[in-house]
């Protein structure tokens, strides 16, 4: 069984040496996911090889079973950004083949070989197997081009208003990033306003400092210092005609504008120049039912699938700074 195990490694790296991965894709990590993707066993034969939809667990459950080798569980990023990624980018791996809408923080994100990379394995080590890689590395630059483009199809755009489009990659989160600027805010800011910030939905506010767009120059003359960007909420809009700054939390799972956020965001914010408007931003009924009870007074609410209408959990006035 030993040897079977390091001979299937063996021939991977040969494998992953011909398809020209860089060194660093390579190693044995890459090795043995190469096999987990193929659903190559220690005792298999490569012209058993297949394409199954397989999650980084799934890959990692793969790696200790058959080849008795355990990943801690925080190394599923390191199978993700060091060796999934890179075969993506070079062709040998199609990310989501059964839906290429799902969000990219989705717990069903998958991983396939492409049929171009089955075929190479069905015919290793035996005579043309490295024909038909040739065949694959002079058409790789299509392939990739393909399913990029695939994917643009269903990215979601949104447009500024300085002109600039940003597609978001599919997802409840950047859907509702979208709504709000496509459709909030040319209802409740004058022209729309100008869209100062919009956050990384694929990334944690405990990352710091990730985003899809920053108008940094505006934002420090507003008095907001850089070292806020990685606290502010998901959207950022300054109305220019009344000097207001709208922070708008996106919420499909958790963290509306609470008490506990709202205080925050008025310490992190203490130097800001203008009146702010807080709003809580969510997709429909059901999720405004599921958070009510946190969200902050003296705050806005605003659903996406009435998105005429706010509601107002504020005694004293409208829309408005307070």
């Amino acid at each position: 069984m030993k040897d079977q195990i390091v001979e299937k490694l063996e021939s991977a790296e040969i494998i992953l040496k011909k398809l020209q991965l860089p060194k660093a894709q390579q190693n044995e990590r890459s090795q043995r996911v190469l096999l987990s993707l193929a659903n190559i066993r220690p005792a298999d034969n490569w012209s058993e090889a297949s394409a199954p939809l397989i999650t980084t667990r799934e890959i990692m459950n793969f790696i200790e079973t058959q080849y008795h080798h355990a990943y801690a569980a925080n190394s599923r990023e390191s199978i993700r950004k060091e060796t999934l990624h890179q075969f993506e980018q070079a062709g040998l791996v199609v990310r989501n083949r059964d839906d290429f809408t799902r969000a990219t923080n989705s717990s069903k994100n998958n991983y396939s070989l492409n049929q171009e990379i089955v075929d190479i394995l069905h015919l290793f080590p035996d005579k043309g197997w490295e024909d038909r890689l040739q065949l694959f590395l002079d058409s790789v630059g299509s392939l990739v081009e393909k399913y990029a483009k695939r994917m643009d199809r269903v990215k979601i755009p949104i447009k500024l208003s300085n002109g600039k489009e940003i597609k978001l990659s599919p997802g409840k989160h950047n859907q509702l990033h979208a709504d709000i600027i496509n459709e909030f805010c040319p209802r409740f800011i004058d022209n729309g306003g100008i869209v100062l910030y919009i956050g990384d939905t694929a990334s944690s506010r405990s990352e710091g400092g990730k985003y899809m767009h920053l108008e940094e120059e505006i934002l420090l003359s507003l008095g907001v210092p850089p070292m806020a960007h990685d606290k502010l909420p998901d959207v950022v809009v300054y109305d220019t005609n009344k000097k207001w700054l709208f922070l708008i939390e996106a919420v499909t799972s958790r963290g509306p504008v609470s008490p506990k956020r709202w205080i925050e965001l008025e310490e992190t914010l203490s130097e800001c120049k203008v009146g702010r408007v807080y709003v809580t931003a969510l997709p429909d009924q059901n999720m405004f039912r599921k958070f009510s009870a946190d969200i902050a007074w003296e705050t806005e609410v605003w659903l996406a699938n009435n998105p005429d209408h706010m509601i107002h959990f504020n005694g004293d006035r409208f829309l408005g700074p307070h």
